[in-house]
């Protein structure tokens, strides 16, 4: 919680993590002033990009007192305005899933190195980010925490399947060894409310550790304060929250 005596300053900042096949892209990286330790947050933008909104976001988690640090996963695919950068890997279908877990393993790697790091660490993700935080915590494993912000495709058909999204990530979910904080708006539709249906029920089956919490009124995107038709301010406040005492509970 705040004080009105307490020292406050961060650190944020442009950095570059090695990736996959050994490639650098860049990182927003934000940190709080001071020895530490801190835990850490690895966030995973949305399907729009690495953008100002994810900045913000970052800088939000140091506030929070945490190592936060967030790839722009479509590095290699040209750089831009954020919006123009996003269309062209939708285009050409998203981004490759393993390529998105060993970029992940990167940065999990280079948050532990620091020496302000406690070595507790989460993954946070919105929209697609949420899938692929979700993604990477059961492929990864070693992880302490996960947040899903309506996620979509975790849940998906085999026709929907391709060759960047091989596995649907629910079939991952016996692999899952951290704590699972999920984030979804009843009138979403990626995903709907019988896709986190679905997922709750795989979740339940392994016997995963997890809370969900959905939120009449909202659909896709509540959190976006910067998007006045999704934003919701009730649902993004109580969510708030939840994220924040959740990776309290878990990662300090």
């Amino acid at each position: 919680m705040t004080r009105t005596d307490a020292y406050e300053g961060l650190l944020a900042e442009t950095v570059t993590v090695v990736g996959d096949g050994g490639d650098e892209i860049h990182a927003y990286f934000a940190r709080p002033l001071g020895r530490g330790p801190f835990g850490a947050v690895v966030l995973f933008h949305h399907l729009p990009g690495w953008d100002a909104w994810y900045r913000a976001t970052t800088r939000r988690f140091a506030e929070y007192g945490y190592l936060a640090l967030s790839p722009d996963l479509y590095c290699r695919d040209g750089h831009g305005e954020p919006d123009d950068v996003a269309a062209r890997v939708r285009a050409e279908g998203g981004v490759p899933d393993d390529r998105v877990v060993a970029d992940a393993r990167g940065c999990v790697d280079w948050l532990r190195s620091l020496p302000q790091a406690s070595g507790r660490l989460a993954l946070f993700g919105t929209c697609s980010g949420g899938r692929h935080a979700f993604l990477c915590a059961c492929r990864i494993g070693d992880i302490d925490a996960v947040v899903d912000c309506w996620g979509g495709r975790i849940v998906v058909g085999d026709d929907d399947l391709t060759a960047k999204q091989p596995v649907a990530p629910i079939d991952y979910t016996a692999d899952l060894d951290a704590p699972l904080l999920g984030l979804f708006g009843n009138d979403d539709k990626s995903p709907a409310p019988a896709d986190v249906d679905t997922l709750e029920a795989a979740l339940k089956q392994h016997g995963k550790d997890y809370a969900f919490h959905r939120y009449d009124g909202a659909g896709h995107g509540f959190f976006y304060d910067d998007r006045p038709a999704a934003y919701r301010a009730e649902a993004a406040v109580d969510g708030w929250r939840k994220v924040r005492a959740f990776l309290t509970e878990n990662i300090g």
